[in-house]
């Protein structure tokens, strides 16, 4: 009786099965899942092992086949091409992307034998001729883009699916279009999905050995696969900061496995609980940040000379750049000092003069601001008056140099003395030739060698002393230490700088004024370069602080966020999140030829993938009212497990894409892809779900069945794959097979760009003919990345003669929101009820040597793409035609509207054949 009772209460108490404590319903005691199993990737059977590697082989081929096609630069190739050439000449430049994916573009060019000699600079420019390694260049993210298929089987397997739903899920990524597309070019999208399906893989390892309780906590393979999982979050980060999305996934996961192991009481001890949180913020939280900043430090190291970027960084960190470090120089600055002005806003423009006159205006001497060091840029700092010498007043700017030092202080009166040109800086009450707007004064050079000069030459110096270093700093001025305003005498506007670019008659340098009432950080400056010859080897001497390794960190964190937080202008081929899911629109990418390169989804995966996602959602919000009404259904195991592992897949979809809907800045049909992983991946958990285990659909004891859809779904995949696939290839594609499978408007290829038949393509191109795109060499403005490049000498760059200019045009022409041209009927019709704003825009159109004009192809065509936003960005020293002069604008003291001003005219001129994909860094999801 005392056995039979033991025995009883042991039933009651609960059993003990695979080492897992159960209740007599068994269910865990612990925080074991109910209805986990060991679904170890590393113990897969070889036949899964087989199947994996044969269609990994397959997505290889299809992924890179033809690779070598097109030969010359597409699309953003532009840019990421050419940061790999700044990266092997070590020249510094500014992206709104984390450095890994670019490391590795740069290092499988660099091993190739690329020289970064090839400047990618125009679309459509020949690879072949000079020897780019393009191909090898390109391979890195193709073969990239092969990774994520066995990633994708390896986690369907790991969450316990059947071999033949995960060869569905790896054969709908292998026939996937616009992942296919976006692998085969030098982009960083592959990189991207790779790292997060990586860590997708690991993170569902890793919770699998989780779920398994107590016995599996702190092996070697949860160890294994947690580390693996922070290496994972911290690459996706690395590529871009979408990987932050990916770190949202893992984090609120993490918090949820925290707080079923805290309601463990029987088996997780408060310090076993510790122990758990310590691991994983080791490992999620720890790890990633190292590996983040490891990569930053790698960035710095090959990035040490001065580049296109460095325009967009302060000046102490300019001068950890070779040859932008300067020598120690003498703090205190006096009259008769040869000094060089930085305008503090702007990043160290350089207050600049050339022996070049204003066009309009009063046609004086212009005055700029300049990005690089220049002898232009040197001034001496004159007195009002004259020093007094025995014979009465000493003329000239280097009175000065033989008086002991009068140093200029707080209130001091001055004038500006350009040595070169021996002009005095001055301003008059007339409107500049750029921003024409009343509250701005023109600011010129003028004067002659020997002239003593007039009243309009004097500035009175204001020292800003909450932005001063130090006490000496605000009672005088102080080389680097003390920054000030230039307060006009006569007029009592300031000194003052923004982001309009001169026309090329000053060689597209920045636009300085004299502002009334102009906004404090626009009219800062300091002193760099001090020189006088009573200031001797003794004197005290001053340099920029060295921000180390931390201090560039964090700056360049911050303008990589300000820059992608700037990216809000509209784009040709930007589109909403909410017509991501539907494959709404695409993105135009390259044409020659008769071909075209255009990004667009397997529309059936794409589709399919969000009705995946409607029927989660749905089954989420009908379980949530059966749960309310008293329904058992988490009672089932099956049901509770569908639930929480799809869950999980279609939370990482959310995280991917719902964030997008609050930002503001300009987003692409490319932003969606790591979403679109997760979505294809909950697809093929349901159809395994309702083949394999819900057993009241009758499907679970008919494997054939299932085997045969998925057969048949991959089927589907491949035809509408082949229908498309001239479009991802870029191959000859006929007009009508382009018009049978475009099936809507909003997919905005052009059907016309094709021959009509395929014969055609065999016949030689007729150089100039219509249906060629005549490639326009027009430099992409990446703003990001371009600045006016240094001179090859000291010297102000000389004017070069467009010798191919033929004439300019001006129209005025209106749009819908859509971009399509209003006639004046419809404009009279919208008078009155909508408003127009507007919006400048330069085009070129190529014309033969008769003047009749050459067709230029359609958008996306060679040459014809729009800018990156993400990289196409200017530091604010850069060159640039402004589009917007600011005239319209009144005279205003508020810094919010002379913001608003400045980012009117920092947009870029429309039009032009440029590279695009994101619309950001910039920069460039």
């Amino acid at each position: 009786m005392a056995a039979k009772s033991s025995s009883r209460a042991a039933t009651q108490d609960g059993r003990q099965q695979n080492g897992v404590k159960r209740s007599s319903k068994g269910k865990p005691t612990d925080y074991t899942s109910h209805g986990v199993t060991d679904n170890d990737v590393f113990l897969l059977p070889s036949s899964d092992l087989q199947i994996l590697g044969l269609v990994t082989l397959l997505g290889g081929v299809v992924r890179l086949f033809r690779i070598y096609q097109p030969s010359s630069v597409v699309f953003d190739e532009v840019h990421f091409g050419g940061f790999a050439s700044k990266y092997i000449k070590g020249k510094f430049f500014m992206d709104v992307h984390p450095p890994l994916a670019k490391l590795l573009i740069t290092l499988a060019g660099w091993l190739a034998g690329f020289n970064g000699d090839f400047d990618f600079k125009d679309i459509g420019k020949d690879y072949l001729e000079p020897g780019v390694p393009y191909v090898a260049m390109r391979l890195l993210p193709a073969l990239l883009g092969v990774m994520t298929i066995p990633m994708m089987f390896l986690t369907l397997k790991a969450v316990g699916c059947r071999t033949t739903t995960a060869v569905m899920g790896a054969g709908l990524l292998i026939f996937e279009n616009g992942l296919l597309t976006q692998s085969r070019l030098i982009l960083l999208d592959s990189p991207l999905v790779v790292c997060t399906a990586f860590t997708a893989l690991a993170w569902t390892c890793f919770t699998n050995q989780h779920e398994q309780g107590p016995l599996k906590a702190f092996d070697p393979s949860w160890w294994f696969w947690l580390v693996a999982t922070g290496l994972g979050l911290g690459a996706t980060a690395s590529v871009k900061w979408v990987g932050l999305f990916t770190i949202a996934w893992v984090g609120s996961l993490t918090i949820l496995q925290l707080w079923v192991l805290l309601g463990d009481t029987r088996t997780v001890t408060p310090r076993l609980w510790l122990k758990h949180f310590l691991a994983r913020f080791f490992c999620l939280v720890l790890i990633p940040i190292a590996f983040y900043m490891a990569l930053f430090a790698i960035h710095f190291v090959c990035l040490v000379n001065p580049g296109d970027g460095d325009g967009f960084m302060s000046s102490e960190f300019q001068a950890t750049l070779n040859s932008k470090a300067m020598q120690d120089v003498p703090v205190d600055v006096a009259f008769g000092s040869r000094v060089s002005l930085r305008h503090h806003k702007t990043q160290g423009g350089y207050l600049h003069s050339h022996n070049h006159m204003y066009p309009t205006g009063s046609k004086q001497q212009q005055i700029t601001l300049y990005p690089h060091k220049d002898e232009n840029n040197l001034w001496v700092v004159e007195n009002q008056t004259q020093p007094e010498g025995l014979d009465g007043p000493i003329a000239g700017p280097a009175a000065w140099d033989t008086f002991d030092p009068a140093f200029v202080q707080d209130g001091s009166v001055i004038r500006l003395y350009h040595i070169t040109t021996d002009r005095r800086l001055h301003s008059h009450d007339v409107r500049p030739p750029v921003t024409e707007a009343e509250w701005q004064n023109e600011v010129s050079a003028y004067g002659y060698e020997g002239f003593e000069g007039d009243a309009n030459d004097l500035f009175k110096v204001e020292i800003i002393k909450s932005m001063s270093d130090g006490a000496e700093a605000k009672s005088r001025v102080r080389t680097i230490q003390t920054k000030f305003k230039l307060v006009h005498i006569m007029s009592g506007c300031v000194l003052f700088s923004h982001k309009v670019k001169l026309p090329d008659w000053a060689y597209e340098q920045q636009e300085v004024t004299c502002a009334k009432q102009g906004t404090l950080p626009n009219s800062v400056w300091y002193i760099e370069q001090n020189e006088h010859p009573k200031l001797g080897p003794d004197a005290e001497k001053v340099n920029y602080r060295n921000p180390g390794f931390w201090g560039k960190f964090w700056e360049l964190q911050r303008v990589m966020w300000v820059t992608n937080a700037g990216l809000v202008e509209s784009h040709a081929w930007d589109s909403r999140p909410p017509s991501w899911p539907i494959l709404r629109r695409g993105i135009n990418f390259w044409g020659k030829n008769n071909r075209q390169i255009y990004l667009i989804g397997n529309p059936f995966i794409w589709w399919s993938s969000t009705v995946a996602i409607g029927i989660y959602m749905a089954f989420k919000g009908l379980t949530v009212l059966r749960w309310q009404r008293g329904y058992k259904d988490y009672d089932n195991v099956t049901f509770k497990r569908f639930d929480y592992e799809i869950g999980t897949s279609v939370l990482g979809w959310a995280f991917h894409y719902l964030p997008f809907y609050l930002m503001q800045r300009q987003l692409f049909l490319h932003h969606y892809f790591p979403a679109l992983y997760f979505a294809i991946t909950a697809l093929c958990q349901i159809y395994d779900y309702g083949t394999n285990r819900i057993s009241s659909l009758g499907l679970r004891g008919r494997p054939a069945i299932g085997r045969s859809g998925v057969a048949a779904f991959l089927a589907v995949s491949i035809v509408v794959f082949t229908l498309y696939a001239p479009l991802s290839y870029g191959n000859p594609w006929t007009q009508d097979a382009c018009t049978k499978v475009k099936l809507f408007d909003t997919w905005d290829w052009d059907c016309k760009t094709f021959h009509t038949s395929l014969d055609q393509y065999a016949l030689p191109s007729i150089a100039g003919a219509p249906e060629q795109s005549s490639p326009v060499a027009v430099p992409p403005a990446n703003d990001a990345v371009k600045e006016s490049p240094p001179p090859s000498e000291n010297v102000t760059p000389q004017p070069s003669a467009d010798e191919n200019l033929v004439s300019r045009e001006e129209r005025v022409e209106y749009r819908d929101e859509q971009g399509n041209i209003l006639d004046k009927e419809a404009v009279e019709k919208l008078e009155g009820k909508v408003s127009f704003s507007t919006r400048y825009e330069t085009r070129t159109r190529v014309i033969d040597g008769d003047g009749n004009e050459i067709a230029d192809g359609p958008a996306g065509a060679e040459g014809y793409a729009p800018p990156h936003p993400d990289v196409d960005r200017e530091p604010e020293t850069a060159g640039g035609v402004p589009e917007d002069d600011g005239r319209d604008y009144p005279a205003t003291a508020s810094p919010e509207d002379d913001v608003k001003k400045e980012k009117s005219v920092e947009k870029e001129q429309g039009g032009k054949p440029r590279p695009a994909s994101e619309g950001s860094e910039a920069t460039k999801g």
